[in-house]
């Protein structure tokens, strides 16, 4: 099957299906809208697919290696401002990361290998995840057996900004997204009076000096030739001018590209927190929010998804190897337990429409993306199977 010929006739069916996850957009790990909705497109294709946890999968094909094809569903908890006519009219979520691509070229893909499901020579396996921005979701899946069986992975994200559609983005020789280690720090002292600060123990104090003592975590513990990254993006405390709290609460996150100073800091930064709180005699609690590792993909398996894409023959499709990214990605999680590639498509404007990034209440993303990364995970699909038995 030509599946870039036929993504194209299904285009419409696509961006159809986009603009319905992105109206109906849902945040964090329990998607009941999405999760009915998948169900029903699949029964409709002819397979026969059930919840995995709070997401969906269905499989085809003829036994032997199995593939898994991922695609995350959820969008994020803010407004949105892209002025498109299908946006989402809560005015709370926003398809500001192109998951709603993600959810409906997969669909589209599981209609192409249903159609052509005689000539696979393996088994797919897809996975409608939720909870990729909490990176919840990769791990309820993986409890509830999506992994079980699952010789391989393959999963694309589209980024939008000032690029042409067609350019494909990946890293086959190091880690190509950071990891993500979300903390929540709780520093509890002595509540007062404010004119009486030295009947208090102030956890606002001790939160300030727990602050620079994580910084300098990353000056002078982490190794230089290394990516590192801590941010503190929540510091609360406090109900009044005159009232010193009897807690305040720091929440950041660690990203890495390395193993090694991923574990030194996340232990540093446990015990710097709880050695400067008793210094100052506070205690400190941490609470860690998330734990996913660098997205590492398979050498080997990234060269060879990339070769098929090429022998594609889809005008403007172009490899752009090497790229690394500080931002974190909810796949790393199964990559760490199987062979997986992970890729970028392009799906931004060289116009106006690119000027807004991922995550911003302003960005718009290019349709023009959908049969391609359709195509592309059909394709792909189709061949690995033929040349891994």
């Amino acid at each position: 099957m030509d599946y870039y010929k036929r993504a194209l006739e299904l285009k419409e069916e696509t961006v159809a299906d986009r603009r319905w996850f992105h109206t109906n957009a849902e945040v964090g790990l329990h998607m009941p809208k999405a999760q009915a909705y998948v169900l029903e497109k699949l029964r409709e294709y002819g397979l026969d697919p059930r919840p995995c946890g709070e997401g969906v999968t269905a499989s085809l094909g003829s036994g032997g290696k199995t593939l898994l094809l991922r695609a995350d569903m959820d969008a994020l908890p803010m407004p949105e401002e892209s002025g498109e006519s299908f946006a989402c009219p809560t005015g709370t979520e926003n398809h500001a990361c192109g998951h709603d691509f993600h959810a409906a070229m997969l669909l589209t893909a599981a209609k192409m290998l249903k159609e052509n499901e005689a000539a696979l020579e393996g088994t797919v396996r897809f996975m409608f995840q939720p909870a990729e921005e909490t990176f919840e979701g990769s791990k309820n899946m993986m409890a509830n057996g999506i992994l079980d069986g699952v010789d391989a992975a393959l999963a694309y994200h589209v980024a939008a900004g000032k690029m042409p559609v067609g350019l494909f983005m990946y890293n086959s020789g190091g880690a190509m997204m950071f990891s993500v280690d979300g903390f929540k720090i709780t520093v509890t002292g002595r509540g007062a009076h404010g004119a009486y600060p030295h009947n208090a123990i102030d956890p606002i104090n001790i939160a300030v000096h727990i602050y620079l003592a994580l910084e300098a975590l990353i000056a002078r513990e982490a190794d230089p030739n290394k990516a590192c990254v801590l941010t503190i993006g929540n510091f609360s405390a406090g109900s009044a001018a005159n009232i010193i709290p009897d807690t305040a609460v720091l929440q950041g996150t660690i990203r890495t590209n390395d193993k090694t100073n991923r574990e030194l800091l996340v232990r540093r930064m446990k015990e710097a927190a709880q050695g400067t709180a008793a210094v100052y005699g506070g205690s400190a609690e941490i609470e860690m929010i998330s734990e996913v590792p660098p997205l590492v993909c398979d050498s080997k398996l990234t060269d060879e998804i990339a070769g098929y894409m090429v022998n594609m023959g889809i005008p403007g499709l172009t490899p752009y190897p090497g790229i690394s990214s500080s931002a974190s990605e909810d796949f790393a999680v199964i990559a760490n337990q199987v062979p997986s590639v992970f890729m970028y498509l392009s799906a931004g404007f060289q116009d106006e429409r690119g000027g807004a990034p991922a995550h911003n209440p302003k960005v718009k993303f290019n349709e023009d993306v959908c049969p391609v990364g359709s195509s592309c995970l059909a394709h792909c699909a189709t061949e690995w199977l033929k040349h891994n038995k």
